[in-house]
């Protein structure tokens, strides 16, 4: 595919306007899809083996303080995320979305590898937590450019009456990544005896999740680039400090929207790392049978996603997700935990896809009213400096709280915390403005001149060189 100044230079006779605005979509679209999975396939398998490598890599007095140290170096890749999101963003916007994407699922692949190859404490000391850490880092940087880049990229190539649904299949995704870790987990501590499993058996997903990376670099590296940001750069040639300083002075409102829109994170890591070793913890549950009933959940989590994303090409944004989606987690959540107290497998499941119902109609939505919000020069550093920003304060910490609050005797406050959070942010979500139910509009921003400047140059010049080519 040309580049935008190629196409204003010197396009081919066959480039009409409406071609251009036609990229190769399945590919692209499988492209982000798949990439998208890998990255947090990679991010979440971690939290859920935390409890199984811990005492391996992270020897101590007890199995607790083992897996507090575990879980903070899984915390040190969500401090890494907004340092990354404020940096990377902004380049994404001045030189593109594919390009960060395919830089960032390299990273997320090396890391899981470094993972999953480090010798134990005991055969190499403490070079075994230091190669984690750094692991760690590398994902995090990665993990700080990829979902806003990844949004863009997807919500940008979609036909303009199906933006929530393509917007909806990064969270699908990482929907999918998250059932795929899930049954990873519970794959290798059922078929494993315990001994193997610490020795060596828990390496395996994170082997898998390095060589799955390898393949969706090559497929975002035949990925193109998306001709809304092609058009927006032909006009705008700014800096990436200079779009970050931008954003700042001129999207604050839409900034605090996007941190509100990302906060119900708190729930989604607790429920996608911690609520199997909470039931463990509080309950007495076994692991493996835990990691089973949250893969029947997730399989809900997939199939709404897509839907309810859908759906809000033709009802709108607003009222699937700030309505349904808030209101739904802050009524189940306390008793969903409460519930969990009985005994049972069918139980777990219950409170699993409970959760996991409305933790869908939430994340089916969000990344298409955030890319709406944004014109697209700023696009993804608006959404990665709010988004990153959230999830490193809320969702890296989310297990670990979750941990203190059960290690207190009081677990049921795991519930009240991410009830206030939620419910803080509904507040902000009745300010959000309808962006879908829109119609055929040009750009995925309500009003985006630049966007729509620059595609008026290319269909200018490519329309003019067809006419000649005729003449």
């Amino acid at each position: 595919m040309k580049t935008s100044k190629e196409a204003v230079v010197s396009p081919g006779a066959s480039e009409l306007p409406e071609a251009a605005k036609t990229p190769r979509r399945t590919l692209n679209l499988v492209a982000g899809t798949i990439g998208h999975f890998v990255e947090w396939y990679d991010w979440y398998i971690y939290g859920l083996l935390a409890a199984v490598f811990s005492s391996q890599i992270f020897p101590s007095d007890s199995a607790f303080a083992s897996l507090v140290a575990a879980l903070l170096t899984y915390a040190i890749g969500f401090v890494v995320r907004p340092l990354s999101g404020i940096i990377i963003s902004p380049l994404a916007d001045r030189f593109g979305r594919r390009l960060i994407l395919t830089l960032s699922i390299a990273g997320m692949a090396l890391g899981s590898l470094i993972i999953g190859l480090t010798p134990s404490f005991a055969t190499i000391g403490y070079a075994a937590p230091v190669l984690f850490l750094i692991a760690r880092i590398i994902q995090g940087i990665s993990a700080g450019s990829e979902g806003q880049s990844a949004i863009a990229f997807m919500v940008e190539h979609a036909p303009a009456n199906r933006r929530g649904l393509f917007g909806s299949f990064t969270n699908m995704a990482s929907g999918f990544a998250t059932l795929a870790a899930t049954g990873a987990a519970a794959l290798v501590t059922s078929s494993f005896s315990p001994a193997d499993l610490a020795a060596w058996g828990w390496r395996i997903p994170f082997v898998i999740g390095g060589i799955l990376g390898i393949v969706g670099l090559v497929l975002r590296a035949r990925s193109e680039e998306t001709p809304e940001f092609e058009a927006g750069a032909l006009v705008d040639q700014k800096s990436g400090a200079a779009r970050l300083m931008d954003l700042l002075r001129e999207h604050p409102k839409a900034l605090l929207q996007a941190a509100a829109l990302s906060a119900p994170a708190v729930a989604y890591y607790t429920w996608a790392t911690f609520l199997p070793t909470y039931a463990k913890l509080t309950t007495g549950r076994d692991l493996a049978s835990t990691l089973a009933g949250s893969v029947i959940g997730l399989v809900l989590l997939v199939i709404i996603v897509p839907v309810c994303g859908a759906l809000s090409d033709r009802l709108g944004r607003r009222k699937i997700f700030p309505i349904i989606g808030a209101i739904g987690m802050i009524v189940l959540f306390y008793p969903m935990l409460l519930l969990l107290n009985q005994p049972g497998f069918g139980v777990y499941v219950l409170v699993s896809a409970s959760g996991w119902v409305v933790l869908g109609i939430w994340q089916s939505v969000y990344p298409t009213i955030q890319a709406e919000l944004f014109p697209a020069s700023v696009r993804v550093s608006g959404i990665g400096f709010a988004h990153q920003i959230v999830i490193a304060v809320f969702g890296g910490t989310a297990p670990l709280i979750a941990a203190a609050f059960v290690a207190a005797g009081q677990p049921m406050l795991v519930a009240v915390y991410m009830i206030a959070i939620v419910a803080l942010s509904l507040i902000v979500y009745f300010t959000l403005p309808e962006t879908g139910a829109r119609g055929n509009r040009d750009t995925v921003a309500l009003a985006d001149p630049e966007v729509l400047e620059g595609e008026h140059l290319v269909s200018s010049s490519s329309m003019g060189t067809y006419e000649a080519n005729r003449s």
